[in-house]
């Protein structure tokens, strides 16, 4: 069998893996294995295609690993939306909350709203914090 072929064999094995671990690990050394597999068809011997190998996995591990580690961060996998997105939001009160009623206007929309603490009173007109929210009921902390 051709050098080449076991090169592309092994891109292909490694390739497929790192579909079922995505840890940018095993995709550098498929991208490498590829890179040698061009080497092979070119005609480069074995040592050579060796080097290539190394060359392509650390300019990979050196260039494409931290690119690969900075997207990852800029997108956490625990990125909130919808009604979650509101928790930890400040809050503006409307009508006196308490432990069982209140309004709170929440980023320009009126919610309904309780205290966090059952045995606070927050006045009207009070900054609060969005500690939950509770189906449609916002749970609101004072500000200090």
């Amino acid at each position: 069998m051709d050098d080449w072929i076991i090169w592309l064999i092994f891109a292909v094995v490694l390739g497929v893996a790192e579909l079922f671990t995505l840890t940018t690990a095993l995709g550098l050394l498929g991208g490498a294995a590829l890179l040698t597999s061009v080497a092979a068809v070119l005609g480069l011997p074995v040592p050579l295609q060796l080097l290539v190998f190394a060359a392509s996995l650390a300019a990979g591990v050196v260039v494409v690993r931290p690119i690969a580690k900075r997207h990852l961060k800029l997108q956490p996998s625990s990125k909130r939306f919808g009604i979650q997105a509101l928790v930890g939001k400040t809050a503006y009160v409307l009508r006196e909350v308490n432990g069982r009623e209140g309004r709170v206007q929440i980023g320009g929309e009126e919610w309904s709203a309780k205290a966090y603490d059952e045995t606070l009173v927050i006045p009207a007109g009070a900054v609060v914090d969005v500690i939950e929210i509770e189906g449609a009921t916002a749970l609101v902390y004072p500000r200090e």
